[in-house]
């Protein structure tokens, strides 16, 4: 289910089955890299989309957690548990953080509320549609297996 109206309605209808969160971590910046930090946006977003198309009624596909370059981990990571507090008291047992920033993975351990899928960051931008949805699904197979193994232990 999307961040959407429709499938909020959705969403209080049958909440008790939907128990996962899947939370884009999105930096934003206006300095040199801004092209590669869309890229990387951009990427994640399209591939949020297809995770939460395959598991709709199962996860929730919340907006985007932004942040810059100047907001230390620390202040991320306090943001984030917040995030994650509030939405596991209303119910929600599993988060799923997807990003391409490298910098969530040299803190991996430090994200505790959480599993933390760091991925590469495809290039979009020059792929015809159709090789677009090649990759995505490449990419879906391996997603697929870390969400299925992670509610299967609980």
């Amino acid at each position: 289910m999307k961040w959407i109206t429709k499938d909020i309605d959705l969403y209080l209808q049958a909440k008790e089955y939907v128990d996962s969160a899947v939370i884009p971590l999105l930096p934003v910046t206006w300095e040199q890299d801004m092209k590669s930090t869309v890229a990387m946006g951009e990427f994640i977003s399209v591939l949020t989309t297809e995770i939460e198309r395959q598991f709709k009624g199962r996860i929730i596909l919340f907006p985007p957690f932004t942040y810059t370059a100047s907001e230390s981990i620390e202040e991320r990571l306090e943001r984030l548990a917040a995030w994650t507090m509030e939405l596991a008291d209303k119910g929600i047992k599993h988060f799923f953080f997807v990003t391409s920033d490298s910098l969530w993975k040299k803190h991996e351990e430090k994200v505790d509320t959480g599993t933390l899928i760091w991925l590469p960051t495809l290039p979009l931008e020059y792929v015809e549609e159709k090789y677009k949805q090649t990759m995505i699904q490449d990419q879906m197979k391996q997603l697929i297996t870390i969400f299925m193994t992670i509610w299967q232990k609980h």
